[in-house]
């Protein structure tokens, strides 16, 4: 069985920075390509970035690209996405979800395994 618990939100100021966490159990962080998703009030889950399976390498949403990194520690089986920079449009819930496609998605159907979300809220 698979579980995923997102951690880490919380209230902050415009500027200001955050981490989440996903703290996995029943697979290994390194077997799958773990995304990060968000969802705001009244409009769709949204890709966020990816760490892929094999190799580590990530991608990002054009909305948070240079404010946002991905990343993972393979002992701890934990993703992580360090949010700098936060914007009042950033708040959402987050979600990690895991794929089990060989080639990385950013589509969320083609993710499984979702964890319960955390709340980001970014004050203006």
């Amino acid at each position: 069985q698979v579980h995923q618990v997102e951690s880490g939100g919380g209230l902050v100021q415009a500027g200001g920075s955050l981490r989440l966490s996903c703290a996995v159990s029943g697979r290994t962080v390194s077997s799958y390509t773990t995304g990060w998703f968000r969802q705001a009030p009244g409009k769709e889950r949204e890709f966020v970035a990816y760490i892929t399976w094999s190799g580590g390498r990530t991608y990002y949403a054009d909305s948070v690209k240079g404010r946002f990194t991905i990343s993972r520690d393979n002992a701890k089986n934990t993703v992580y996405l360090q949010m700098n920079s936060l914007k009042p449009e950033d708040t959402a819930v987050y979600y990690c979800a895991a794929t089990l496609r060989m080639v990385p998605t950013m589509r969320t159907l083609d993710y499984g395994y979702w964890g319960q979300g955390t709340q980001v809220t970014v004050s203006s």
